[in-house]
């Protein structure tokens, strides 16, 4: 596979053939994957593949309630845990989303969250909070500098898996329950949960994706200077 075509084509993958992943892809994908670029060569990732039904399930529960917290937010207008968000306007759709209990939950996600615990690769991301260098983290806003030390590894677990033909997407809704998490999974404290990824093989790999130009996010010299022009 082409780099370009690799960068330019490894979309969110979130159906999956009724086909098992070997263990033995899923090494060879981190055993690419381990060379991404972090801070210090400390390689801070940890990485727990769930394979226990029962636990694949658990991790399941756990990612639908905050799935139905995000939809609810955007149901009313609300941009889901910004950063810089209003938290009074969060108040009430999150609550709305805590009622939902149950069954009743898990027919309310549908789809993907609803039948997440059937992907055919569900791998937990940690990263160790002793070896980030957040430099951001004095700053007084939110940190976001860390991730540069683990996110680069996620990608490159994505990269890595399409070129062994299969197709994923990274999920972040079971950080909103990470305690939890850190519980079922026996995770030290030290440990931040970064993502979840789903792989598996694809019913389709994504054609055509859209992003915005080139213009609409890059500049020259300054925030409001003049914006480099697509190819």
């Amino acid at each position: 596979m082409e780099l370009i075509d690799a960068l330019r084509g490894t979309g969110a993958v979130r159906e999956f053939q009724d086909r098992p992943v070997d263990r033995d892809v899923m090494a060879r994908v981190l055993d690419t994957a381990r060379f991404a670029p972090n801070g210090g060569n400390q390689q801070s990732w940890r990485v727990i593949l769930v394979e226990d039904p029962a636990t694949k399930a658990a991790v399941r529960d756990l990612y639908v309630p905050g799935w139905l917290e995000y939809l609810e937010m955007r149901k009313a207008g609300v941009q889901p845990w910004a950063a810089l968000g209003d938290r009074t306007l969060e108040e009430a759709p999150i609550a709305a989303a805590r009622a939902i209990t149950g069954d009743d939950a898990t027919a309310a996600a549908g789809g993907f969250a609803a039948h997440f615990d059937q992907v055919p690769v569900m791998a937990v991301i940690l990263a160790d909070l002793r070896l980030l260098a957040a430099t951001d983290r004095d700053l007084g806003r939110y940190t976001l500098v860390g991730g540069a030390s683990v996110y680069p590894f996620v990608w490159s677990v994505l990269l890595a898996a399409h070129a062994e033909g299969l197709g994923g997407v990274v999920t972040t809704m079971t950080t909103t329950r990470e305690p939890e998490v850190r519980d079922l999974l026996g995770v030290p404290d030290h440990f931040a949960l970064a993502a979840v990824l789903a792989l598996g093989y694809p019913v389709r790999f994504p054609r055509n994706l859209r992003r915005d130009p080139v213009e609409s996010f890059a500049t020259v010299d300054a925030f409001d200077g003049p914006p480099v022009t697509s190819p």
